[in-house]
């Protein structure tokens, strides 16, 4: 999984790498397999919708420290 970031804090978790980072645009890679990524998924899964459990990238992002690109601005 990939996303992209206009900011990120010094260190990251072992499970998140830097991919590139282009004009302020940091483009951070998930290592989806990493056993500390499903436990930090878990703790913060919720109903998203009736009957969908999942994680909003915005509570992900939060807990990270990391401002994510958002892709609903209009210009």
């Amino acid at each position: 999984m990939k996303f992209y970031a206009t900011s990120i804090p010094q260190t990251l978790p072992t499970w998140a790498t830097v991919v590139s980072n282009n004009a302020g645009l940091i483009e951070v890679e998930i290592n989806e397999q990493d056993p500390g990524f499903h436990s930090i998924i878990e703790e913060l899964s919720t109903e998203i919708e009736p009957g969908i459990i999942g994680v909003k990238a915005s509570d992900l992002c939060q807990r990270l420290n990391i401002e994510m690109v958002d892709t609903n601005e209009e210009n």
